[in-house]
């Protein structure tokens, strides 16, 4: 009984690390869903597109950068400026764990993506 409860255990636990690659389609409705069509004059096409050049539509993506910060999921959004990852130095502006932009659940990393947008030089930020 205890060798099946941790099997089951295990087996929850890899499901949960694997990566959610969307399709363009589903990324597609997903963004539209979250008004991101023409959201600061950018469209739907542009979201697209930069998620695909970010991260290959890769929900869990993840790069490390020379400076040491870590750039996180489907938008590659930055450790240093916009996420909390757990050191002090980072300043967090989207007020959001970085782990949040490396779900399934996209909600937390489009809020973010938005601010950075409307916040910065729109989509030049990336």
């Amino acid at each position: 009984m205890k060798a099946a409860s941790i099997l089951t255990l295990i087996g929850c636990l890899a499901m949960a690390a694997e990566p959610k690659v969307y399709t363009r389609c589903k990324l597609a409705k997903i963004f539209a869903r979250a008004n991101l069509d023409n959201y600061q004059g950018f469209t739907l096409g542009n979201w697209i597109c930069m998620a695909y050049y970010e991260s290959r539509y890769n929900t869990t993506a993840q790069t490390n950068l020379e400076d040491g910060s870590i750039d996180y999921g489907i938008f590659q959004i930055n450790s240093y400026t916009w996420c909390r990852r757990g050191t002090l130095q980072e300043r967090n502006h989207c007020h959001v764990a970085c782990s949040a932009l490396i779900t399934d659940d996209l909600t937390d990393a489009i809020v973010c993506a938005k601010k950075i947008v409307k916040e910065t030089e729109g989509m030049n930020y990336w």
